[in-house]
Formats: C-alpha cells, sequence, structure tokens
C-alpha cells in the first residue's frame, strides 16, 4: 500500500508540476506586494544555479564550490557589454553563459584530472583568484564595480519582468537537467559518480563526459548571473563571488538529494524561502550558523537528501 503511494506521488509530480508553473506564471497578475516578487526572484535564481551545479556534483560526484565563479563571469560579462556597448542583458545573458563556458573548457582540463577534496579544494581556488583578478582589472570596474541603466519603467513593472524571466529561465534549465538525467549522456555521468575506473573499462569516454557536464553547468549558471546582475543593477566582486552563495548551493543540493533532478529544485525552492526569511527577520549571521547546522544534520542523517529519506521511511514502515 506504501509502495503504491510513493508510485503515486512520483507520478503525480509531472501532474502537479505543470499546474504549478503556470499559477507561478500568473502569480502578478494579482498584484502582490513587491516583497513576494523579489522573494520568488531569488527562489528562481537558486533553483537554476542549484540544477546547473548538480550536473556535475550530483550526477558526476565531483563537488564544486566554484560554480560562483561562473555565474559571476555572466554577470560581469552583461554589466561590461550593457556599458562599453549599450547591450541590453536580457539580449546577452546567452553570451553570459557562452563566457562562462569558456572559462569552464579553460579551467576545466587541468582542474578535472583531480578527484575528491583536491577537486574540491581547486574549484574553491579558482573562485578566489577569479574574485582577485575581477577586484584588480579596471576595465570590469575593479573594486569599484560597475552600474546597469535601469529599466525606463516603473519599479511595480520592474519587478515583474525580472520575476517573469528568471522564472522562464529557472524553468528551461531544470528541464535540461532532466533531459540530461534520462539521457545517454546522464547515464554515462552517473556511471563516473559510481565508479569512474570500472566506467573507463566499460568504453565510457570519462574525461569528455566530465567536461561537457562541467562546460554546461558553466552556461547554465553564467546565463543565470547575466540576468541577476541586471536585477540588481550592480555588479563587484565581494557581492558576485561570495562563496557563502556556493555553500548554500551545496546545501540546498544535499538536502533535496542531488542524484536526481527533483531533489536540488525541492532543496533550492524550501531552502530559499528559509533563507530569505530567516535573513529578513534574524540576520545573516545566524543564517550561516543554522545552516552549517543544517548541512551536518543533512550529511550525516540524510546522504542521499529528503526526497529519497523519506521514501526509505515509506517503505521501511510498510516492512
Amino acid at each position: 500500500m506504501i509502495k503504491d503511494q510513493v508510485q503515486k506521488l512520483s507520478w503525480g509530480k509531472y501532474i502537479y508540476l505543470p499546474v504549478i508553473l503556470v499559477v507561478l506564471f500568473a502569480f502578478p497578475i494579482v498584484r502582490p506586494p513587491l516583497f513576494f516578487l523579489t522573494l520568488f526572484f531569488s527562489v528562481f535564481m537558486y533553483v537554476g544555479l542549484t540544477e546547473s551545479w548538480n550536473l556535475m556534483g550530483g550526477y558526476t560526484g565531483y563537488i564544486s564550490l566554484g560554480h560562483i565563479a561562473f555565474f559571476s563571469t555572466g554577470a560581469y560579462t552583461t554589466a561590461v557589454l550593457m556599458n562599453r556597448f549599450g547591450a541590453s542583458p536580457f539580449a546577452t545573458a546567452i553570451l553570459g553563459g557562452v563566457f562562462a563556458s569558456i572559462l569552464a573548457a579553460l579551467v576545466g582540463y587541468p582542474v578535472l584530472r583531480l578527484k575528491g577534496a583536491y577537486f574540491t579544494i581547486s574549484s574553491l581556488l579558482m573562485a578566489v583568484v577569479m574574485q582577485l583578478i575581477f577586484m584588480n582589472w579596471e576595465f570590469v570596474g575593479s573594486s569599484t564595480g560597475l552600474w546597469y541603466k535601469l529599466l525606463p519603467v516603473s519599479i511595480e513593472t520592474n519587478r515583474v519582468v525580472f520575476y517573469e524571466v528568471m522564472l522562464g529561465l529557472a524553468t528551461v534549465i531544470t528541464l535540461s537537467v532532466r533531459w540530461v538525467e534520462k539521457s545517454k549522456f546522464g547515464a554515462g555521468l552517473i556511471a563516473i559518480r559510481e565508479d569512474e575506473d570500472v566506467a573507463k573499462t566499460m568504453g565510457i569516454n570519462t574525461p569528455w563526459l566530465k567536461m561537457r557536464a562541467f562546460v554546461l553547468g558553466a552556461f547554465l549558471a553564467g546565463m543565470v548571473g547575466g540576468i541577476y546582475g541586471y536585477y540588481m543593477s550592480y555588479v563587484h566582486p565581494e557581492v558576485t563571488f561570495n562563496i557563502n552563495t556556493s555553500l548554500l548551493i551545496l546545501l540546498m543540493s544535499f538536502f533535496g538529494g542531488c542524484r536526481t533532478w527533483t531533489g536540488p529544485l525541492l532543496g533550492a525552492a524550501v531552502l530559499s524561502l528559509v533563507n530569505q526569511l530567516i535573513v529578513t527577520f534574524i540576520g545573516a549571521e545566524i543564517s550561516r550558523i543554522l545552516y552549517g547546522l543544517l548541512l551536518v544534520i543533512v550529511i550525516i542523517f540524510m546522504p542521499d537528501g529528503v526526497i529519497q529519506f523519506v521514501k526509505g521511511a515509506l517503505v521501511r514502515g510498510e516492512g
């Protein structure tokens, strides 16, 4: 009986998700307070970032703390193109993804030869080095940052536009990651996660698959960064290259379960809402402490994420 309930939940998500999407896209029609549009924009942003991170961190098992570097590259790409050439970030967000993927291709060859903690530390160092470069690079504003030109519309219309754009982008990214999971490409990534040496003996071109996942994840994160920078109307190395964002992405993925596309979606949706509420009403410092404790709890008691934990509990209850 419980197994039937689990199967119904699995099938139900394919019915509920389209309905939820329609409701979310139509939400601005009811003219909600701007706080909620800002809150949901943050949720959609983290959904896109967490799903794009999951291509390497979840499917391949290579835990990266440098994903924020690709996000920031996208933000700076749109800022520079707007300030130097007058191009709209809405039109150039894809270029932000392209430049982020180029960065991933350049650093991917040496970094992806490492495994485990060595890869994780190297990815973190990549983000730190990128932050130092941008802090001292005058072309991108150095330590003063870059401002965007605001949309020539009211603040209400501005928030609605960014809400819809980020929701659409998060939806495209989530569907793309789901497609990867169900494809031959995804099967190869999962084989690498389970045992990379065995995958090699089976004839899987593991270096090429890892590079593809690394570059694709960077491209998706770069597009999110391109829209985020325009939304904030200002980019600065200490803001966009914030390592706390990388840690939050990691926690969201592990919380929901980084072995499927639904896990990061759940983790990003729940924890980004919680994060915004904690930061708003309690404070940023307390939120870091709480999230650190939550990460420890998840890793110890729910290593496969909340979704698998609940399914396992239901199956054990039936037994």
